[in-house]
């Protein structure tokens, strides 16, 4: 009933764009800071690695061995993929182009933060997320994504 509402209802399309935008700002600034800073993926996955030891390990151990074996000694890449990925993932929810990708591709990195033992907005982001891919189409309907798919749609399928 309440995902037929935010897919459906008007009103809900406001709602739903308050919240995009909300979380697209928190994505872009979090991205900003980085892209603006010194900002150091090999000290953040290091300490993922260190959590994944002892008695109740914060990181699971599978996960620790793919941040230790590809993640760690491609650090810089990593760097620039976060870092500029949480920049994107922002303008996008910002101005509703593509907001669904960006959404999803925000939930991954949220993930993959949980994963590494990081847990302080994620949470959050990751309900608010989920609230924005109920409402589905409604989520970017108040913005670029109006044009957008409805463009590509007709250039992709040859409907209208």
């Amino acid at each position: 009933m309440i995902g037929i509402w935010l897919r459906e209802a008007s009103i809900a399309s406001y709602l739903l764009t308050v919240a995009r935008v909300w979380l697209g700002y928190q994505w872009l600034m979090a991205g900003w800071h980085k892209v603006a800073g010194e900002f150091s993926a090999a000290g953040f996955l290091r300490g993922a690695i260190a959590n994944a030891q002892g008695e109740r390990p914060l990181v699971q151990a599978w996960w620790a061995s793919f941040l230790e074996n590809f993640a760690l000694p491609n650090a810089a890449l990593f760097e620039f993929m976060v870092a500029w990925g949480e920049v994107l993932v922002g303008i996008g929810l910002i101005v509703g182009a593509f907001s669904l990708v960006a959404i999803f591709f925000g939930m991954v990195m949220n993930f993959s933060f949980l994963l590494s033992g990081a847990i302080s907005v994620n949470p959050q982001m990751i309900l608010v997320s989920f609230i924005l891919l109920s409402g589905s189409r409604n989520s970017g309907l108040i913005g670029l994504d109006r044009w957008i798919m409805p463009y590509l749609r007709a250039r992709f399928t040859g409907r209208h």
